[in-house]
């Protein structure tokens, strides 16, 4: 329990250094059997965390669900935390094998009626056809990376058409392996398709990159011009969604 609190600590104390004003983060459902089965009280740590480290920043509370945890039992742990009327938005990650995405549909057809913004990692690991299947069976707003898109024009057309936002972070991605460097990353091509994208860090523990770090990353790589950069940072801003820093929780 301590451990986790700590690192949703660092992130807000990233966050604050770097500049950012506006944070998405929050916890694993599966987080409440760590705090006694109770919603409330981790939702009263997280607040805290906010109001001691951060409180400048505007805080996007998010709820995680794992792919690899029985649908009953996700059911079971979302309930009270969408009881509460506080969190903002779903996030789906984890082996994108693991369950068929259709498992899921419970759970985003629960947080939509709550009113939650809809995400999902996908498009990581899987194929072009494993992106639209998402959007279209959860209902989704955004994707949390969705770079195999960039596989198929007719599925970035899809993505353009129906204004669905990728949330994309470069450097997990060159890390992983996905893709073979920035300078080859599928987000220029993304870009180039109409499809909108955000410029976002991945778990700031583990990749080491701030939001501002990424963009020069990409600027250094030749992946995009500053004008260019500038566009894709006021285009997340310009609506309901907050792409200012996405933590692509695992």
């Amino acid at each position: 329990m301590a451990g986790r609190l700590k690192a949703i600590e660092a992130t807000f104390v990233q966050a604050r250094v770097d500049g950012v004003t506006r944070l998405e983060i929050g916890e694993d459902v599966w987080a409440i059997t760590l705090f006694g089965h109770s919603a409330t009280r981790l939702t009263e740590e997280l607040k805290g965390l906010h109001a001691r480290v951060a409180p400048d920043i505007e805080w996007i509370p998010q709820l995680g669900l794992s792919r690899h945890t029985p649908v009953p039992a996700l059911i079971g742990w979302l309930s009270p935390f969408l009881e509460l009327g506080f969190y903002r938005t779903l996030d789906l990650y984890g082996d994108e094998l693991a369950q068929p995405i259709e498992s899921f549909k419970p759970l985003y057809r629960m947080a939509k009626t709550a009113g939650l913004r809809l995400k999902a990692h996908v498009g990581e690991w899987g194929d072009a056809g494993s992106v639209r299947r998402a959007v279209e069976e959860l209902e989704l707003d955004e994707v949390q990376h969705g770079i195999a898109a960039a596989q198929s024009k007719a599925v970035m057309q899809f993505l353009a058409d129906n204004h669905i936002r990728l949330n994309i972070c470069p450097t997990s991605n060159v890390m992983l392996g996905r893709v073979e460097s920035l300078a080859l990353h599928p987000i220029r091509r993304l870009y180039d398709a109409g499809v909108r994208v955000t410029i976002n860090t991945d778990d700031v523990l583990v990749f080491g990159q701030s939001v501002s770090e990424e963009f020069l990353n990409l600027y250094c790589a030749g992946v995009f011009n500053a004008a260019e950069l500038d566009q894709i940072r006021q285009d997340g801003l310009g609506d309901n969604a907050h792409p200012t820093r996405v933590i692509a929780t695992r």
